[in-house]
C-alpha cells in the first residue's frame, strides 16, 4: 500500500499501474500461472525497449532520473492518459524542480469571499486536500460537509449521511481520490496529506483500494445527483475554477440548467435556508462529518 510518504513516488506509481494493465491488452498471452495481477517486471521492459535491470531499478527507487524518451515509452505501455502521463513525469523531477510543498496556513482572498456571498447558487472554496475554506450559505443548505472547517474527503468516505447525500457515491470517490492525486502532483510527503491518506486508509477499504490504484483525474466540470432531505433529488452540474494568486485554491460551484425540476428545488432550498436564517431555526438535514 502507497503510505503518501514520498520515499519512492515514481516506483510506486509504475508498480500500481503495471498491474492494471491484462496482457492480453498489450499482445502478450495471459495463459500461465501469474503470481501478480498484470503485468510482470521483466514485460513491461520488453515492452518499452529498455532492461529489465534498468526497470527493476526505476521501481524500487534506485534510479529516478529516467530520460524523456524512457517516459513516453512506459507512458505507451502502461497505457496512461495525458493526465496520468503528466503526473509520473512530475513524479520523475528532481525534488529541487518540483512544487514547493504546500504552506501550513491558507487564506482565501478578500475579493473571492465576498464573491460568495453574491452567488444565488451553492459555491465554496477548497484547498487541495479539500478542506473548506470558506463557503456560502446555500452551499451549507445544500450539505453541511461544504461548510468552513470540514474536510470534503474525510466526510465523503466516512459519513454514512454523505453517502446518502450522493446518488452516484461510488463513481464520485473513484474520481475524487484520481483528482486529489492531481491536485497534490509528486507532493505526496505533504504532511497533511500524509495524516489524511493514512487516516482514510485505516476507516475506510474503499479509499485504500482506490489509493493504490495511483488513477490521476485533472478538476473538471461534471453533473452531480444528490438527494436532498428537505427537497428531494437535485441534478447539479459543478464547475472548479481555480483562483488566481493562490497556491491551488478551487473555487466550486453547483448550479442547476435553467428550467429544470432541480432548478426549481435548488430555489426552494434557498427560500427555506433564508428563511431558517431569518428566524434563527436550526438547519436540518445531514450532520457535518469532522
Amino acid at each position: 500500500m502507497d503510505t503518501a510518504d514520498g520515499s519512492n513516488a515514481l516506483g510506486e506509481f509504475l508498480r500500481a499501474r503495471r498491474e492494471l494493465v491484462r496482457p492480453e491488452e498489450v499482445g502478450l498471452p495471459a495463459a500461465g500461472i501469474r503470481r501478480v495481477p498484470g503485468l510482470r517486471r521483466e514485460e513491461v521492459a520488453m515492452l518499452a525497449g529498455i532492461s529489465a535491470d534498468y526497470y527493476l531499478r526505476l521501481e524500487r527507487g534506485r534510479d529516478r532520473n529516467p530520460s524523456v524518451q524512457v517516459l513516453d515509452a512506459l507512458a505507451e505501455v502502461l497505457q496512461l492518459d495525458a493526465d496520468s502521463a503528466a503526473h509520473m513525469v512530475e513524479l520523475a523531477r528532481p525534488k529541487s524542480r518540483r512544487r514547493q510543498p504546500l504552506p501550513r496556513t491558507e487564506r482565501v482572498p478578500d475579493g473571492i469571499a465576498m464573491l460568495l456571498d453574491t452567488f444565488a447558487v451553492p459555491a465554496f472554496v477548497q484547498n487541495r486536500c479539500m478542506d473548506v475554506l470558506a463557503a456560502n450559505r446555500l452551499a451549507v443548505a445544500l450539505s453541511p460537509h461544504m461548510a468552513p472547517g470540514v474536510n470534503r474527503l474525510r466526510a465523503l468516505f466516512t459519513e454514512p449521511l454523505a453517502q446518502q447525500l450522493h446518488m452516484d457515491w461510488e463513481q464520485g470517490t473513484a474520481g475524487v481520490v484520481a483528482q486529489l492525486r492531481a491536485a497534490v502532483g509528486a507532493e505526496t510527503d505533504d504532511p497533511r496529506l500524509t495524516q489524511l491518506v493514512g487516516e482514510l486508509s485505516l476507516k475506510s477499504e474503499r479509499f485504500r483500494r482506490l489509493w493504490a490504484r495511483h488513477d490521476v483525474r485533472r478538476w473538471e466540470g461534471a453533473t452531480t445527483r444528490l438527494r436532498h432531505p428537505q427537497v428531494g433529488e437535485l441534478h447539479l452540474r459543478r464547475e472548479k475554477l481555480a483562483v488566481t494568486g493562490s497556491d491551488g485554491l478551487l473555487l466550486v460551484v453547483h448550479y442547476a440548467e435553467p428550467g429544470t425540476p432541480s432548478a426549481t428545488a435548488l430555489a426552494l432550498l434557498g427560500s427555506l435556508s433564508a428563511e431558517q436564517e431569518a428566524t434563527g431555526a436550526p438547519r436540518t438535514g445531514n450532520g457535518p462529518g469532522r
